[in-house]
């Protein structure tokens, strides 16, 4: 069963993905830069490297210690943050895979980003646009690279118990809630399916409305 390498498990999507993998027996690995953070991770036995994915160095670091059959997952974000890591600490990714020789990476970025902007309202636009067009930078840096890549863009993220269903779309308008665990089951999912490799999914859940 491969490693899992978690950017942006310190809280959010990011912890699930860490909880979701550890549930199914993989070893996790994270980069985090908050200490307690990194307590959180260790409770429940993941291996956490701390750094910064603003940092080049470090995140080059942290692939080389997981192993060149790990399995990358990527929920790196900056919402309402000035911090640009959506884009940066994704490229930095992308590159430190590159140079150390991982090749599976999973890049959860969100709906709105590529080709569907067009798709995105103009309420959101305004409130996240900015952060949605810096992971579409990071999804052109990906799809140009030497990685064995998979997107997922998920509908407007909520905790919760996962409600088992999440459903995968591809080129069709999608909006809507999902569930942050099914998004991590799906994931995972997505990483052990050779066929998802360079394909770009939505993931929302026509069961859950918005208030």
């Amino acid at each position: 069963m491969p490693t899992i390498l978690i950017f942006g498990a310190s809280r959010g999507l990011g912890l699930a993905f860490a909880n979701v993998a550890r549930a199914q027996g993989h070893k996790v690995h994270a980069m985090v830069r908050s200490s307690q953070a990194a307590e959180a991770l260790n409770a429940i036995g993941v291996d956490v490297l701390l750094g910064d994915a603003l940092d080049k160095e470090a995140v080059s670091h942290a692939c080389a210690l997981a192993g060149k059959d790990s399995w990358v997952v990527s929920t790196l974000g900056s919402f309402r943050s000035p911090e640009p890591v959506d884009y940066e600490g994704n490229r930095h990714l992308i590159d430190g895979m590159e140079e150390a020789g991982l090749k599976r990476l999973l890049l959860v970025t969100s709906l709105g980003c590529g080709d569907s902007w067009q798709h995105l309202p103009e309420r959101a636009r305004a409130a996240f646009g900015h952060e949605v067009r810096l992971k579409s930078l990071a999804e052109s840096w990906l799809q140009t690279s030497a990685l064995t890549w998979t997107i997922l863009r998920p509908a407007g993220l909520q905790d919760g118990e996962p409600t088992g269903q999440a459903r995968l779309s591809q080129g069709q308008e999608t909006h809507g809630l999902v569930r942050r665990h099914d998004v991590a089951i799906q994931g995972l999912s997505l990483l052990a399916d050779s066929t998802a490799a360079g394909q770009i999914y939505a993931i929302s859940d026509p069961g859950l409305q918005r208030g």
